[in-house]
């Protein structure tokens, strides 16, 4: 009987560990998704232009209601630390420095697609869900959609609805403050 190899999931106390020996650095476009260490494609300067739209859109609309970070931490659990485009959080004193924004913190989380739109639905999206993130929207740039995940469960968001321009969007933790799809597209 021959011997198959096991693969080992990093926690996320290990991929920290990694980054402060320097096997990892701030630069390396990498996420810890199900224990493992994912590299992740290089930022266009089309999806970087929307990210930094959707973060003055947001900062703007939301003000002192939220923190809005841009592809910072999220831990998730013992084995997931995705970086989202943009999270939308519950406003804390210290702005997150003495911990990263864990499930109960967050909002809204904002992934932006060029190219990884599958990519992000099958990794990303099901350990939103299952780490109970109410509500992610998928900016899929080629597309020139917004898909918004609502009421989520451990086999994934139950509710899932496309919006294009001319429509318009709001988030679920402020339904208040309606944005204009097109705006939110860039």
């Amino acid at each position: 009987m021959a011997l198959q190899p096991k693969r080992r999931r990093f926690t996320v106390a290990d991929y920290h560990r990694m980054a402060r020996a320097g096997i990892l650095n701030e630069d390396d476009r990498v996420e810890l998704i199900d224990g493992e260490v994912i590299e992740m494609p290089p930022l266009g300067p089309r999806h970087a232009g929307c990210v930094n739209h959707l973060t003055r859109l947001f900062v703007q609309a939301l003000g002192e209601a939220a923190v809005v970070t841009i592809q910072n931490p999220v831990r998730l659990g013992q084995h997931d630390e995705p970086q989202p485009d943009v999270a939308i959080l519950r406003p804390r004193a210290d702005f997150y420095a003495s911990r990263h924004p864990c499930p109960e913190d967050v909002f809204l989380l904002v992934e932006v697609a060029e190219t990884s739109a599958s990519l992000d639905r099958r990794l990303k999206l099901p350990r939103y869900a299952g780490s109970n993130i109410p509500e992610v929207w998928l900016v899929d740039l080629k597309q020139q959609t917004i898909t918004a995940y609502r009421d989520p469960s451990p086999s994934g968001y139950r509710a899932a609805g496309i919006v294009r321009r001319g429509e318009q969007l709001a988030p679920a933790a402020f339904p208040d403050r309606v944005f204009a799809v097109a705006e939110l597209l860039g």
